[in-house]
């Protein structure tokens, strides 16, 4: 790997039986470095991102995060997933446990941590999303923006190297949307890695360092915020944006 990257995606490509959902995928992510990844639905951003963590298998080409080649191997993928932490698009909590459950289950369980330091690493985390206020109640108990919040703070909870969104604000009300982003956008002042599949392209601009569209499996174009809106090179990059910002 290259001295600064914590990630690097080489030629790959991933097939559900006939239909080839990416093609030839290059990518490389800096260390601290927050990535957008946008495009139609379909285009395969999500596919991309949870390859990463292999929650999807890829044919061919190469993953590498920290130094770990990404491979069907179980203990890589459990230390590649200790490292990296994703929040998906339905927040995935367990119905049944309260929010400071939920949040101390994987690091008592699998991190083997007391119930007392668990608990105080997740108020922490709760404190930061500005929820530690709801910490004994249940999921169905909270709004969508406030789930979505535990959501993330579950995830700092294993104080990854890198974050992935997996469009974390389309299961939201709109009135809900920028309580989530607010979320998102001190946590990139923090320095962490972050790759980001969002429609938001307000958020994009403020604080993507580099923008990735994508396209019927490919990446057709990156930059960095200001030329991706301002200066778009391809015809279908341009397209996207009238479509998507005239809203």
């Amino acid at each position: 790997m290259k001295k600064n990257n914590i990630i690097e995606i080489e030629n790959l490509n991933k097939w559900y039986d006939d239909f080839h959902v990416l093609k030839d995928i290059n990518l490389e992510v800096k260390k601290g470095e927050i990535i957008v990844v946008c495009g139609p639905s379909g285009s395969g951003k999500s596919t991309l991102i949870r390859c990463i963590n292999y929650l999807e298998q890829f044919q061919k080409g190469s993953i590498t995060v920290d130094g770990i080649e990404v491979v069907d191997d179980i203990k890589k993928i459990k230390s590649i997933r200790e490292d990296v932490a994703m929040v998906f698009q339905h927040f995935n909590l367990f119905p049944h446990l309260s929010i400071i459950d939920n949040l101390t289950l994987a690091p008592i369980w699998v991190k083997k941590k007391s119930k007392k330091e668990a608990t105080a690493i997740a108020m922490k985390y709760l404190e930061r999303v500005g929820i530690a206020d709801q910490a004994e109640k249940f999921p169905n108990q909270l709004s969508g923006g406030q789930q979505q919040r535990v959501a993330i703070a579950r995830s700092l909870c294993k104080n990854p190297n890198v974050m992935l969104f997996d469009e974390p604000t389309s299961a939201l009300d709109p009135e809900m949307v920028s309580e989530v982003l607010d979320v998102i956008v001190e946590l990139a002042k923090e320095g962490r890695t972050m790759i980001c599949v969002t429609h938001e392209m307000g958020f994009a601009k403020k604080v993507a360092h580099r923008v990735v569209f994508m396209d019927e499996g490919q990446i057709i174009e990156e930059n960095t915020p200001d030329k991706f809106f301002d200066n778009p090179e391809s015809d279908r990059l341009k397209l996207f944006l009238k479509q998507i910002l005239s809203h």
